[in-house]
């Protein structure tokens, strides 16, 4: 592991949310996860870096309940979550009131008929009562500027509107961990900001997020803890800032490369970020 290690004294007084111990994950053969630990606390707020496939996605969907390890362990607030653990339906209504997931395309979490019904969705499921589900779901349309938009259908949204309903369509179930799956990836920056916002405003940031993420611009907005991922395992965890200084790390992670271009002639080498826009 990368000398970076996170400072937990910080944190020593929070609960334990996940502890992830040697994990590892394959899908068909193919290595994504090698042999992974990782603790998060309450409270925390912290950015899963990486690029694509790193692992990112496979932690996150563990968390969720969602994969299972091959071998190793992951647990929330002391409890393994095993496809047994899941399959215990009170276990897994508790578990997914207190653990929800906002995926990377939203496409594939948004399929009701109106943005109220996809906001409805999770709360019904829950078996609240309709004034609670009305009380909430308009809390939460509200909460990200779309109550204007309840009756519209959520394919005819745009990007950046569709991914604040699928973001609503978890928090109005007021989850104490939130886990996200590149939140900003393929918006404008408007789109960005404003989700950005809204992740900052959530609950007075008194909950626990999770980001995965490849956009550096953005870490020092969402985290307070970086974990960099490289080939399904963890190369360092750091505050962000320490992360970022380190471009030694950053390039060997693929999150930026070295930019070769000429001015005047005269050959020049810097760092660029993942995803960089090469000059012309």
């Amino acid at each position: 592991m990368h000398d970076l290690q996170h400072n937990p004294e910080s944190v020593t007084l929070r609960t334990t949310e996940f502890e992830a111990s040697d994990l590892h994950f394959a899908y068909e053969g193919v290595a994504a996860l090698r042999g992974l630990s990782l603790n998060v606390r309450e409270g925390e707020r912290i950015a899963l870096l990486g690029a694509n496939g790193s692992g990112k996605s496979t932690l996150l969907r563990m968390m969720d309940g969602l994969l299972f390890a091959t071998s190793g362990t992951m647990k929330f607030r002391g409890q393994a979550l095993t496809e047994a653990a899941l399959g215990d339906d009170k276990f897994a209504l508790g578990f997914h009131r207190q653990v929800g997931l906002v995926f990377q395309n939203p496409d594939v979490q948004l399929f009701n008929p109106t943005v109220f019904d996809e906001v409805a969705f999770g709360p019904l499921q829950m078996g609240w009562g309709r004034d609670e589900v009305l009380e909430r779901v308009n809390k939460a349309l509200e909460w990200i500027g779309a109550s204007h938009l309840r009756n519209r259908a959520p394919y005819r949204l745009s990007g950046g509107e569709k991914k604040r309903v699928a973001i609503a369509s978890v928090v109005v179930l007021e989850p104490d961990v939130l886990l996200l799956d590149e939140p900003t990836a393929a918006l404008d920056p408007r789109s960005q900001s404003q989700v950005i916002e809204l992740l900052g405003s959530w609950n007075d940031g008194r909950k626990t997020i999770i980001t995965a993420t490849h956009q550096l611009e953005v870490l020092g907005e969402i985290c307070e803890r970086a974990v960099v991922l490289e080939g399904g395992a963890i190369v360092a965890d750091a505050a962000p800032q320490t992360i970022l200084n380190d471009t030694a790390l950053l390039q060997r992670a693929n999150l930026v490369h070295i930019h070769r271009h000429t001015h005047d002639g005269v050959p020049h080498r810097h760092s660029s970020p993942y995803l960089h826009h090469e000059h012309q």
